[in-house]
């Protein structure tokens, strides 16, 4: 008997590659996913060294009910393969000036905080994360539960009411002039322009809309996955492969197979294998470029500005610091100079803004011998345009020391016992990210949000996008989003097929 299913090939098996081949063995295809490197998960994969555990990539966990639906979709028990618990504190923020302030989940307790340490009106605070979460609800989720390029969603009858909501100053201001106008004191306003940085932009250009991401942490949670982030790839990994989904790791693709604008599949260690549906979760300047040989296409995306990058340090510290949580942030005196630095010079800033977390402090003897910390530093660098990496890597290096040494009244050199170091470059190559940059191009115009691709393209029927390059953007939740928004799509197209070119 010849076999009908219809059949998928998925490029990369980043969170969004994962989550799309699971949502679309629901559908009922035979899903196979291609992976260049020897393992699943793309940016959020773990390191071990010297007795410590690192997570590699992302460090916060939000929206676990991204999650939790695709467990639901395949009829598995999510807590069989991943727990999580609900964190009282989204995360620390130390001041030069020596504040200290604790952001709570706990909206009330986090209003209180800021009255008490910044000086803010309690009562501003609430009408702020009121209004943060009434964007969210009203026009982010439309943003970004859907995609952007398809008319259907534009003639919902709800699309007209949720824009006619919208106070206008969201569309024409920036992120901080939103912020300086909802708190009296700098300190807080640089911790609001913080959320700009969660895709990559600076909070100067980006527009107000930006102020619905405080939402997510403050009014829905932060959450911690037991065992780390590890845990989450681990988790879509298996839940994979129990809905019959097949990895082949350590198998570039070569290039993708298109014939009179319809994708028939991929060519991978040089054998054509043929498939109705082809997803790319691969940065869609590379699949125009490298795998559709498209040059000139993938030439009209680098003009696109590019979100911002990173320098990560991972570091086994032979101590425990009490005063430190699981995400802590050491902020720049001058945040207006630092993004300057990174947008509009290419630079890093001599003070730079340090995020430091540490999952020893979750599951102490589990990610780092006991009495010692393993610390995952990142601090926000250029895209890659041909900077001296080592020179900057150095520079980084002494300034964030030279930073925490300060803060933390410490000699942070001396407790090093291991360290590893991921830079823009480094960033490009392991995850095919272009110029390294973490969310593909940035938010800091009021039209960012379209200009991202699509999800699918008109040119070629039957190839679709997913992950941190295309709508929605960047980050887990949002990567997770693409990966429903394209199996959505491509449920409704397969109806217009009818027989499959494999049967």
């Amino acid at each position: 008997m010849p076999n009908c299913m219809q059949k998928a090939i998925i490029i990369g098996s980043g969170v969004a590659g994962m989550a799309s081949a699971i949502r679309l063995a629901a559908q009922g295809f035979e899903v196979n996913v291609f992976e260049k490197n020897s393992y699943p998960g793309g940016k959020l994969s773990s390191i071990s060294r010297g007795g410590y555990q690192f997570d590699a990539g992302p460090s916060l966990f939000t929206q676990p009910q991204n999650i939790e639906e695709l467990f639901a979709l395949a009829g598995e028990d999510m807590a069989a393969y991943l727990q999580y618990e609900r964190l009282p504190l989204a995360c620390r923020y130390f001041y030069e000036n020596g504040k200290v302030l604790n952001a709570y989940t706990d909206p009330a307790k986090f209003s209180t905080e800021l009255q008490n340490i910044m000086g803010e009106d309690a009562t501003a605070v609430l009408t702020y994360l009121n209004q943060s979460a009434q964007l969210y609800n009203n026009i982010g989720s439309i943003f970004l539960n859907n995609s952007l390029h398809k008319a259907s969603t534009w003639l919902r009858p709800t699309i007209a009411k949720a824009f006619a909501s919208i106070n206008p100053k969201y569309l024409f201001k920036t992120l901080h002039a939103i912020n300086s106008g909802s708190f009296t004191n700098p300190q807080t306003v640089q911790l609001f322009d913080r959320f700009a940085t969660y895709n990559g932009s600076t909070p100067y250009q980006a527009p107000g809309m930006l102020s619905l991401i405080p939402h997510l942490e403050h009014n829905e949670g932060t959450f911690y996955p037991k065992g780390g982030m590890i845990s989450i790839t681990n988790a879509l990994y298996n839940l994979a492969q129990k809905t019959g989904v097949r990895f082949y790791f350590n198998t570039p693709v070569d290039r993708i197979i298109e014939t009179e604008g319809k994708a028939l599949g991929i060519v991978a260690n040089n054998k054509n294998i043929y498939a109705d549906v082809v997803v790319s979760d691969m940065d869609v300047l590379f699949t125009y470029k490298n795998l559709l040989g498209d040059e000139t296409f993938a030439k009209k995306l680098t003009k696109q500005p590019r979100s911002s990058s990173a320098v990560v340090f991972y570091w086994g510290i032979k101590k425990e610091f009490k005063q430190l949580h699981l995400h802590n942030i050491f902020f720049s005196d001058n945040y207006k100079a630092e993004f300057d630095c990174l947008f509009n010079k290419g630079g890093m800033y001599n003070d730079p803004t340090v995020y430091l977390n540490i999952t020893s402090k979750c599951e102490p003897g589990l990610h780092a011998p006991v009495g010692y910390e393993n610390w995952f530093i990142l601090v926000n660098a250029p895209a890659y345009n041909g900077q001296n990496i080592q020179t900057m890597l150095a520079q980084c290096r002494a300034n964030t020391i030279s930073k925490l040494n300060r803060m933390l009244n410490t000699d942070i050199e001396a407790l090093i016992e291991v360290e590893e170091i991921l830079d823009p470059v480094q960033i490009e190559h392991k995850t095919a990210s272009y110029a390294g940059a973490l969310y593909g191009t940035s938010s800091n115009t009021k039209m960012a949000a379209f200009l991202r691709h699509p999800n699918f393209t008109n040119q070629i029927k039957r190839l679709y996008f997913v992950g941190g390059s295309v709508h929605p953007g960047g980050g887990i939740p949002l990567c997770l989003k693409s990966a429903k928004i394209t199996a959505d799509i491509i449920a409704k197209d397969k109806t217009k097929w009818g027989n499959s070119h494999h049967n």
